[in-house]
């Protein structure tokens, strides 16, 4: 498995550039990621010497750069057990279940799902900088993605995340719902809900009964844009609020939180050059709250 030292991946330079600067900007780097690399000599050689971001580029130079120049994540750790999916060196897939927070709040700082990550792998790379692909609400269950390096989360490619769903009413058919979502603020200040408004931002949830009856449906969902709570406030804009889910619809007296999961994820993989693709059973509480409801 991966260990703490630098890790630097290599390319082939195609073309002359003025600066190891253009060439990463020029191939999709961030800011952030150029900074950290300027931090320490080192995290950039060229043909086998260290250089500067300045240093101008060949064609057919050979360019490696540390794959994690950042300093560790220190945010509060917490021991919880990680429902591990998949790993490898560059990826950590985590099945998270509900009721947990993936980020510290104040409500949340000391028991959390990046707690619990920072925890797990700083115990084998004490450098490790936490970046979560996918986050999920707190009630939410299902897959996420944690890459391990910048380079990994940078080259990361075509998630594609199925979700399922307990909602109210009858759904028998397929359905698209589009309209934009507006996150509503006082004074400047996220109230932690949405809005269906022509003056939020594009979104669209794709819809798929699964099973259903006149009180209740399980359907599967895909999304475009994947906005802050978009399932939840494109169903309960349409009349059908996911079971349990306090804030869009009604307190459920079957379940204690929004009736919602990520079961399914696939991605493409750079360093493997493959698609790879997963899927966790339904929780023990969904399963029998949609057995006992349909």
């Amino acid at each position: 498995m991966i260990n703490d030292k630098n890790r630097f991946q290599k390319y082939v330079i195609n073309k002359d550039y003025r600066s190891v600067y253009h060439f990463l900007k020029d191939n999709g780097f961030s800011e952030n990621y150029i900074t950290n690399l300027r931090k320490k000599m080192g995290n950039i050689v060229l043909n086998g010497q260290s250089m500067t971001i300045r240093t101008g580029l060949k064609q057919n130079d050979i360019l490696e750069i540390n794959s994690n120049p950042n300093t560790s994540t220190s945010i509060m750790q917490c021991i919880i057990p990680l429902d591990i999916v998949y790993e490898d060196d560059y990826y950590l897939l985590v099945n998270k279940p509900s009721g947990l927070a993936c980020m510290p709040s104040r409500s949340h700082y000391s028991e959390n799902l990046a707690g619990a990550i920072c925890y797990y792998m700083q115990q084998k790379m004490p450098s490790f900088t936490l970046r979560i692909i996918n986050r999920l609400d707190k009630d939410t269950s299902g897959i996420i993605i944690v890459a391990k390096d910048s380079i990994a989360q940078k080259e990361i490619k075509d998630i594609d995340k199925t979700y399922y769903a307990l909602c109210e009413g009858k759904i028998d058919k397929e359905i698209m719902i589009e309209a934009k979502i507006q996150t509503i603020t006082e004074n400047g200040i996220n109230q932690h809900k949405r809005i269906v408004s022509p003056e939020g931002k594009p979104a669209k949830t794709y819809v798929e009964p699964i099973k259903f009856n006149d009180k209740y449906s399980l359907i599967k969902l895909k999304l475009e844009y994947g906005r802050t709570h978009q399932i939840r406030v494109h169903l309960s804009s349409v009349g059908h609020p996911l079971v349990g889910d306090c804030l869009y619809g009604n307190k459920s007296e079957h379940i204690d939180h929004t009736a919602l999961l990520c079961s399914e994820i696939s991605f493409y993989h750079p360093f493997l050059n493959k698609t790879l693709t997963f899927k966790v059973p339904f929780p023990k509480d969904f399963e029998e709250l949609a057995n006992k409801l349909l």
